[in-house]
């Protein structure tokens, strides 16, 4: 028996039977598209998400009514949570001893910003926070300067503006110490963030900071409202008791019941990350149930190929067992015919979905990552298939009888 050979075979047996062969082959493309294709996104939002964690830092953590991550049916629960109030923020922050790094923020997005005859889209976020945000957050300016305490403390209508917002307002001038207009109240312009991109399709860069006061007095729904405090502890030895500090004064503040859960919800990197893994373990299992689907359904059209390539062979098959073809090397001949075809489907299947992911990756505007253990995967489950579904026509092509065999027309 010669191994290339019957790679060879099976070549022109692709080529003989185009129609027959491609049908088939796609569908092995199709079923390793969606294992591959799964693979990379998840992969690579695993990294985007953890990245940016990377950047806030462990020791940051967050208090805030509902969690980011949660499914329908939880919704109503979160929902009955009380808003956190910028007094219970202000009370919270006066009780901590182990942190004085402790801020607040709220956002509202679609927002619009005016300058002269200029505006911008309506899908710009805006940010009300204090001085803290920025050293929690890793949030850094470009030119000008953060907010600070007297800008708050003052309640000052000055703002720090993202470079998207400098682009569609302030092409060809100097933002700071411009004034833009926020639906009816005009800002003073005392600083432009330094860039940082777009995750997950959503640019960190079309972004406006204003001071919390004036956010909470113009922007902010009444009852809806509900801020997110953020505390930074000083080391990461610090870090648990720092959380049990925040979490005892927060329940005292919300008179929360000693037995009752707590009214709020605490993020961590930890958690953010869990939670995203749930996520992202659904998406993987979406992959892997529609691409084992099809595969299933490919090593079926494979057993039919292999079926009927041994009805057309059949003299052929008889002629070699005449001149002393063992059945094992008949076996093994059809065996590795079925293999070599899984394994171009799957090689198209591989591309399809590293191609397909990349694109995808670049719409969301993040990095492609191709996980290596998921093409070898690919290739050890299309050679599985090859062999479970090509065992029966191999079986039948090795137990002919050379004299029927050979009387066959």
């Amino acid at each position: 028996m010669n191994f290339f050979e019957s790679i060879k075979l099976a070549f022109d047996s692709v080529r003989v039977n185009k129609l027959r062969a491609f049908l088939t082959l796609l569908s092995i493309s199709i079923g390793v598209f969606a294992i591959i294709g799964a693979g990379t996104l998840t992969s690579s939002l695993e990294s985007a998400v953890s990245g940016e964690l990377d950047k806030i830092g462990e020791t940051t953590f967050w208090m805030e009514r509902m969690p980011k991550i949660h499914t329908g049916n939880s919704f109503q629960k979160y929902r009955k949570r009380k808003p956190i109030t910028y007094s219970q923020f202000n009370e919270v922050k006066k009780q901590m001893t182990l942190t004085d790094l402790v801020t607040a923020f709220g956002a509202t997005s679609g927002i619009t910003l005016k300058y002269a005859n200029q505006s911008t889209n309506p899908d710009v976020t805006l940010i009300g926070t204090d001085d803290k945000y920025f050293p929690i957050f890793a949030v850094n300016t470009e030119t000008g300067r953060p907010l600070n305490f007297e800008d708050i403390n003052l309640n000052r209508k000055v703002c720090v503006i993202g470079n998207d917002v400098v682009k569609k307002l302030f092409e060809s001038v100097d933002p700071i110490g411009k004034t833009i207009n926020i639906k009816t109240q005009n800002y003073y312009i005392i600083g432009v963030l330094e860039t940082k991109g777009a995750i997950l399709g959503q640019s960190k860069d079309n972004q406006v900071i204003v001071p919390i006061t004036n956010f909470l007095q113009y922007y902010a729904d009444e009852w809806e409202e509900s801020l997110t405090v953020a505390f930074k502890a000083k080391s990461k030895l610090m870090i648990s008791p720092t959380i049990d500090e925040a979490i005892g004064a927060m329940r005292a503040i919300r008179k929360v019941e000693p037995w009752e859960e707590n009214s709020f919800e605490l993020e961590t990197n930890e958690s953010i990350s869990q939670q995203f893994g749930g996520f992202v373990s659904f998406l993987s299992a979406i992959g892997w149930i529609s691409g084992g689907f099809a595969l299933i359904a490919a090593g079926v059209g494979i057993m039919n190929i292999m079926l009927v390539s041994v009805k057309e062979r059949t003299r052929e098959i008889g002629i070699r067992k005449a001149v002393g073809a063992k059945k094992s090397w008949i076996l093994m001949q059809f065996i590795i015919e079925t293999i070599t075809l899984c394994q171009i489907g799957c090689l198209i299947g591989i591309g399809m979905g590293i191609g397909g992911a990349t694109l995808l990756s670049k719409l969301i505007n993040i990095t492609a990552v191709f996980p290596l253990y998921w093409v070898l995967f690919s290739i050890f489950i299309c050679t599985v298939i090859g062999l479970v579904f090509g065992a029966y026509p191999a079986w039948k092509a090795a137990n002919l009888d050379p004299i029927d065999a050979l009387r066959y027309e």
